[in-house]
């Protein structure tokens, strides 16, 4: 496969409220309009898409991207939970890879409902019911308590039991996310909040508040990604490229001895990390900054360790010390994260990537991490799929 696979260009909306949004074909077909803008070629150039959305009915990515070009064009539908807009820029990325194709566009977009996140389909088996299982195990009967909340609440409080973590620590996460979402203008909560105001917040499920959660939100963001000789071909800046990435999903050991830790996917992430760096020839150290999946602050915590950031054990000292942000290791959600963004589920991996892209290519205005060249993506997906992507500007 080839090395390098070109960034070409990216677009994202502002994330908004459900129910102030466009519908979900104008978001994606507007995405993919400013990613092709923001490359510099037409939509007759690009040989495949991905789409991506898990609300909706089938052939969505069709209905959007029908209104940017009728080219005939294959254009493959992916939904796999929270990380279906990374998985679709991972089979972008592949087809590049491959040589299946030189000019390929992945686009997300979301059209969501207020509220948490619930079950669609009632008259079949949920695709999670053995992750709540662990839950309810632990628990008691929590079907009163939504379905991600069960699990990443739970999975904190599993972190706080094993290391002795203050709860915080956890609020730290949220007032930082705040601290850096206040330059971000397509991110839907920009005032800066302190850990005292997460603290005050509604208790929800154990030590999680509701400033600690992610807001469900509605928008869409797209990547166009080519290949080296195509850029050249067509005047494209080459200067932003994938060098590593790997998608994971669960294994046996999720689902021994009850760990909701594991089972929220703290496995899937050291795993594609791990052969994301061993692939790039790089490490921890070697990243400026990481755009992780932070659906609830529990969940930063638990990734930091996970994606080797900080060692086992270590992340609320990793908190405590300021290294998760500017000045300290590596800036950690510099966009705010998905905790003031929002997460718009099929759009939250593209708009990960356009972050990091702007970043890499100094244009993130002031919230920029000065000198960035090297960018860490982790978008994750309960049921499970996990993608780790390594960026960098050469």
């Amino acid at each position: 496969m080839a090395a390098n696979v070109v960034v070409a260009g990216v677009g994202m909306l502002p994330f908004v409220k459900p129910g102030t949004s466009p519908s979900y074909d104008e978001m994606g077909a507007a995405a993919a309009r400013l990613a092709l803008e923001d490359a510099g070629i037409d939509y007759r150039l690009v040989e495949q898409a991905y789409a991506g959305w898990v609300y909706g009915d089938s052939t969505a990515g069709q209905a959007a991207l029908y209104r940017v070009g009728l080219s005939g064009i294959p254009i493959i539908n992916v939904n796999n939970n929270c990380s279906t807009g990374s998985t679709a820029l991972y089979l972008a990325r592949q087809a590049i890879a491959s040589g299946a194709a030189e000019c390929v566009i992945a686009v997300g977009f979301e059209q969501m409902t207020p509220g948490a996140l619930d079950t669609v389909f009632k008259d079949r088996p949920s695709p999670l019911a053995d992750f709540l299982a662990i839950a309810d195990r632990k628990f008691g009967d929590l079907t009163a308590v939504p379905m991600a909340l069960r699990l990443f609440g739970g999975a904190g409080h599993e972190y706080q039991e094993r290391y002795g973590a203050r709860t915080e620590t956890f609020a730290a996460v949220r007032a930082k996310a705040s601290r850096h979402a206040e330059h971000n203008d397509k991110a839907i909560f920009r005032t800066p909040i302190s850990v005292e105001d997460v603290m005050a917040s509604p208790s929800i499920f154990l030590n999680v508040t509701r400033l600690q959660c992610c807001p469900p939100t509605c928008g869409g963001a797209a990547a166009v990604l080519c290949s080296e000789a195509f850029a050249r071909r067509h005047g494209i800046d080459t200067a932003i490229r994938i060098r590593a990435q790997a998608m994971t999903t669960d294994t046996n050991r999720t689902f021994d001895g009850d760990s909701l830790i594991r089972a929220v996917g703290a496995d899937m992430t050291r795993k594609a990390a791990e052969s994301v760096y061993e692939a790039a020839g790089l490490g921890p150290s070697d990243v400026d900054l990481v755009e992780l999946h932070d659906c609830f602050t529990t969940n930063e915590i638990i990734t930091y360790e996970g994606l080797g950031l900080c060692g086992e054990g270590e992340a609320e000292r990793f908190v405590t010390d300021g290294d998760n942000t500017y000045g300290g290791a590596v800036v950690t959600n510099p966009s705010g994260g998905l905790l003031s963004k929002g997460h718009p589920l099929g759009a939250t991996g593209l708009g990960q990537c356009a972050e990091i892209v702007a970043q890499l290519r100094g244009q993130a205005g002031l919230r920029q991490v000065d000198g960035a060249r090297i960018g860490l993506q982790h978008n994750l997906g309960l049921g499970g799929a996990c993608v780790v992507t390594l960026y960098e500007r050469v």
